[in-house]
C-alpha cells in the first residue's frame, strides 16, 4: 500500500480539463476493451475526453462537481457528480477514476465520499447511483463494499451515437445508494 496521506482533494476547475481527459482516457483504455472497440480506444479518445472535459468544467455550475485528488501536483483521480439525475435514482456517479498505479490505496473511496458529501449538503435525503460495465468486477466489489447494491442492469449506448464504438452489445448495472450520508467512509458527513 502506498502512502496517500499528501493527497489533496478540491474541487476541479476549467485548468484541470487537460488531466482529467487524460486519465479518463488511460482508464477506458485499460477497463473497457471488450465492450468498446479497439479502434475507437486506441484512436484519439484523449480529444475525444477533452472536448466533453472541456465543455463540462469552461463553468461552475450548481448541479455538478468534479472533485479531483492531486499528489505532489499531479492530477491522480476524479470524480464527477451530477445532481438530480434520475428522479427515482436521485443524483448520478458519472465518472470516478484513479490511476491505475495507486488503486486500492484509499483514493477512490475518498472520491466516493467527496462526491457523497456534495450530494447529502445538497440534497439530503437523495440518493445517488451510478453504472458500471458489467464485465468491470473489480469495481463492481469496491461499489458493493462501499454499500452499493446492484439494482438493475441496462445496454451501454454508444458515445457520441456511434455504435462502431461499442463491440456487441455490452451491459453496464446499476448501482445505487438510498441516501448519499451512509458512504462515508469516516463516519462523519
Amino acid at each position: 500500500m502506498t502512502d496517500t496521506s499528501h493527497v489533496v482533494y478540491r474541487v476541479g476547475v476549467a485548468a484541470d480539463s487537460a488531466a482529467v481527459a487524460l486519465l479518463h482516457a488511460e482508464s477506458w483504455r485499460r477497463h473497457y476493451r471488450g465492450a468498446y472497440s479497439d479502434v475507437y480506444l486506441d484512436g484519439d479518445i484523449v480529444a475525444d475526453r477533452l472536448e466533453v472535459w472541456v465543455a463540462r468544467m469552461a463553468q461552475p455550475r450548481g448541479d455538478r462537481c468534479t472533485i479531483v485528488a492531486e499528489a505532489d501536483g499531479q492530477l491522480v483521480g476524479f470524480v464527477h457528480t451530477v445532481l438530480d439525475a434520475d428522479p427515482l435514482w436521485g443524483s448520478l456517479i458519472d465518472n470516478l477514476h484513479v490511476t491505475a498505479g495507486l488503486k486500492r490505496n484509499g483514493i477512490g473511496s475518498a472520491l466516493l465520499d467527496e462526491a457523497a458529501r456534495f450530494v447529502a449538503g445538497r440534497r439530503p435525503s437523495v440518493g445517488m447511483f451510478l453504472w458500471v460495465l458489467e464485465q468491470n468486477v473489480d469495481a463492481q466489489r469496491f461499489y458493493a463494499a462501499r454499500g452499493g447494491a446492484c439494482v438493475g442492469r441496462d445496454l451501454v449506448a454508444p458515445f457520441g451515437g456511434d455504435p462502431t464504438r461499442l463491440v456487441g452489445h455490452p451491459t453496464k448495472l446499476r448501482y445505487a445508494w438510498s441516501e448519499a450520508a451512509p458512504i462515508f467512509s469516516d463516519g462523519s458527513p
